[in-house]
């Protein structure tokens, strides 16, 4: 009954019904007892009629005796279920009606210039969604569905982002009905604010309660009489415009809506002036569906409004709103701030940090408008009168880029970055809007430039690990040296596993393929054949006596990228501390280090290795290597007796091989685990660079030596991406010779 008694009171301003006037249903007495009967509701026009027959009869003869009729009680039945046959007024030429039953029922004005597919589903959402009305129309006068306002007044206070927002959205559905709505709810507007720190403050908390208590006590507003002139109190403070449409009936001014909203950061830089007529054009914008072809009066406290309107040579934005304004029938009146009750209190403000108001004269002159003039015509030229008041030479189109180019890279350019190469053009007295951009554009696109700079740790690929499930499955191989000569050996050989961190090497005269085979056929029969071996590109690694070994054995050989170590990066770490083993240990005699090879290895060997959470000798043999140490200072082990009991020996050594299946599974988890974590850490730090095919770089050659030292550049090309791998690999062809690979780390684009 309730949305029903919206639609019928919506159009009372338009229609007569006498009927209504009769009997009205209250919807808050729904549960009453209605005694009257149908017929004495609506059909009152027969008993007039027995009446007047009863008057002028003589009233010295008896009146007939009549049968009386009875008829059962009916219950009033709803406005909905047998709507009365309405009147309809005539309405202004913008509005029509539409119906939301048949032809004829359930009256409702809208918008005459709505098209027909916007009309429909406006329809649709009346009979659907009744609901959504969240306000009643009680006579001529609207008010706030109490039922509704109950919901917001159980709310507790919002402690979360989403829940501010939800709540702001809730109450601002009746932001018509209160007064100054933007500047009781800034401090809350505040918190969705971008980097604004989300902290419930007292006064978010005070804004929260000062809206419920508004929404209990909302101002009932009237409908709008077309016969009479609109009126509109606005005012602007620091932060926020508001504006108040009403109707003075009988002498006292009746509300009929209320508006505010807060200011952008552009519009509280204003004048007092264009904020004063800012809060103005906002209240037209805001009420423009009341005011169009009806004559308005604007109440205002600042005079200078008055001036705006009739001023010549005004700003472009003012214009902008004084054209606007002229699309209405406008009467502005002054009325000062203390008067207007109604929307200056945005104004009046207390300033805790001003203790009296210092009084001041009213400004009736202002300055010359030529001092806001920022450019002026010189024939044939133009020129601006920037922000620091320097007098620069407008340019365009292809004039602008021959004075950026010559900034630049000309003689006196030195090829700077963007920023400094358009402050170059303005210390020259130029001047384009898009001279920043433009900057940029050319400085990106500086062949020049672009083969200069080096490549950093940002500019590396993601990093993708090689995970191995069984011990010694791969093995990663390389050479160190040469180093001084030690016994005839001048190379190390190493050889790494990448699950267990166990690391053989030897000391070689030599670094060729001879001696690289044999020392895998040592390698082979004592820990069996793997895999894969993974090996840089080398001469000593890529030949034919090499691959005939790879064949017999059948096992898969796996090149690093070229220039880029960090393929084979697990044997690369391995030569590092080998190497830091082996400088702390031959002391000054650095030709003894084929001697200290072996006891390099038993360090390392027996060293705690975070990817595994232990030693390398105790995941291959299943327990701790034991030490001189031991037998030194008297260890545990070192005082125990041997046992030839054979069934506990056997006992012992099946429990011990059960803990070595545990340690290496163990093991492996551990690899796993610090692998991604590494990989994590290490992607965070780089750039997210994306190459694809058809794309034009540039490749930085470390080799590359075209001027010696400080001045030599190392990038060249471009070329141009044939393929890209999903492990950072791209292959780039070149019109001069056949396509090759490369890491993606060595890229950049080429603009």
């Amino acid at each position: 009954m309730e949305n029903c008694d919206f639609f019928f009171k919506k159009s009372d301003r338009f229609t007569s019904v006498p009927e209504l006037e009769t009997f009205r249903f209250d919807p808050e007495e729904e549960n009453t007892d209605v005694s009257l009967p149908e017929y004495e509701c609506f059909y009152l026009e027969g008993d007039i009629r027995l009446l007047k027959k009863f008057l002028n009869e003589d009233p010295s003869s008896p009146l007939p005796l009549k049968e009386i009729k009875t008829e059962e009680l009916k219950s009033v039945k709803s406005s909905v279920d047998e709507p009365p046959e309405l009147e309809l007024k005539d309405l202004p030429s913008h509005l029509e009606y539409a119906f939301l039953e048949g032809t004829d029922k359930l009256p409702v004005i809208i918008a005459k210039d709505l098209k027909v597919d916007e009309k429909e589903r406006l329809i649709t959402v009346l009979k659907s969604h009744k609901h959504a009305i969240a306000w009643k129309l009680s006579d001529i006068k609207i008010e706030v569905d109490k039922a509704k306002v109950v919901v917001i007044a159980k709310l507790p206070p919002p402690t979360t982002f989403k829940g501010v927002w939800s709540f702001l959205g809730h109450v601002g559905f009746y932001r018509r009905f209160i007064k100054e709505f933007s500047k009781i709810t800034r401090p809350m507007t505040r918190l969705l604010e971008k980097e604004t720190p989300f902290i419930i403050s007292t006064e978010c908390r005070e804004a929260f309660e000062t809206l419920k208590m508004k929404l209990t006590e909302a101002t009932i507003l009237v409908a709008p009489d077309w016969d009479l002139p609109f009126e509109i109190m606005c005012d602007a403070s620091d932060f926020a415009v508001g504006a108040v449409l009403g109707q003075r009936k009988a002498k006292h001014f009746q509300p009929i809506h209320y508006a505010s909203k807060t200011m952008t950061d552009a519009q509280a830089s204003y004048t007092t002036t264009e904020k004063e007529l800012l809060a103005a054009v906002y209240a037209f914008e805001k009420f423009r569906p009341y005011l169009v072809l009806s004559k308005t009066i604007v109440y205002t406290d600042h005079s200078a409004l008055k001036y705006l309107l009739a001023k010549q040579n005004a700003k472009p934005r003012l214009l902008r709103w004084i054209l606007l304004l002229q699309e209405f029938d406008v009467v502005i009146r002054d009325r000062k701030g203390a008067e207007n009750l109604a929307a200056d209190h945005l104004s009046r403000l207390e300033n805790p940090h001003q203790s009296d108001p210092e009084k001041k004269e009213i400004t009736e002159t202002f300055p010359l408008e030529t001092l806001g003039m920022h450019s002026f015509w010189d024939d044939p030229y133009l020129f601006r009168i920037c922000a620091d008041q320097v007098i620069r030479h407008c340019v365009y189109a292809k004039e602008a880029i021959d004075i950026l180019t010559a900034c630049h890279n000309g003689p006196t350019g030195g090829h700077h970055g963007a920023n400094y190469t358009a402050k170059k053009v303005f210390d020259s007295d130029f001047y384009w809007s898009t001279i920043y951009r433009d900057a940029q554009d050319l400085v990106t696109r500086c062949d020049t430039c672009q083969r200069q700079g080096k490549i950093s740790q940002r500019d590396e690929m993601p990093q993708n690990a090689i995970q191995v499930c069984k011990i010694f499955d791969i093995w990663g191989i390389d050479f160190m040296g040469s180093f001084p000569s030690s016994r005839g050996n001048n190379y190390i050989l190493v050889a790494v596993d990448y699950l267990s961190k166990w690391v053989k090497a030897k000391a070689l005269p030599t670094n060729d393929a001879r001696v690289v085979c044999k020392f895998l056929k040592s390698l082979f029969t004592r820990f069996g054949t793997p895999r894969a071996i993974i090996s840089d590109r080398g001469t000593h690694f890529c030949n034919d006596q090499f691959a005939k070994v790879m064949l017999k054995y059948g096992v898969t050989h796996r090149l690093s990228t070229v220039y880029h170590p960090q393929t084979s990066g697990q044997v690369e770490v391995s030569n590092c501390g080998l190497k830091r083993i082996l400088e702390r240990t031959v002391g000054e005699n650095r030709t003894s280090w084929s001697n200290k090879l072996d006891d390099a290895l038993w360090a390392f060997r027996t060293a705690f290795k975070t990817p595994i959470e232990c030693t390398p000798y105790k995941l291959v043999y299943g327990k701790a290597c034991h030490l001189p140490i031991e037998l030194e200072h008297k260890g545990y082990w070192a005082l125990k007796h041997c046992n030839f009991d054979l069934k506990t020996v056997g006992d012992h050594q099946k429990v011990q091989m059960n803990e070595l299946n545990k340690l290496r599974d163990q093991a492996y988890e551990n690899s796993l685990i610090y692998k991604e974590k590494t990989n994590k850490i290490h992607d965070s730090k780089i750039k997210n660079r994306i190459f694809n095919v058809g794309d034009r770089v540039l490749l930085f050659n470390s080799r590359l030596k075209i001027f010696s030292g400080k001045l030599k550049t190392r990038w060249t090309g471009p070329f141009t991406v044939a393929q890209v791998f999903p492990y950072g690999t791209v292959e780039l062809s070149s019109t001069n010779g056949p396509n090759f690979k490369v890491n993606g780390h060595r890229l950049k684009h080429y603009f």
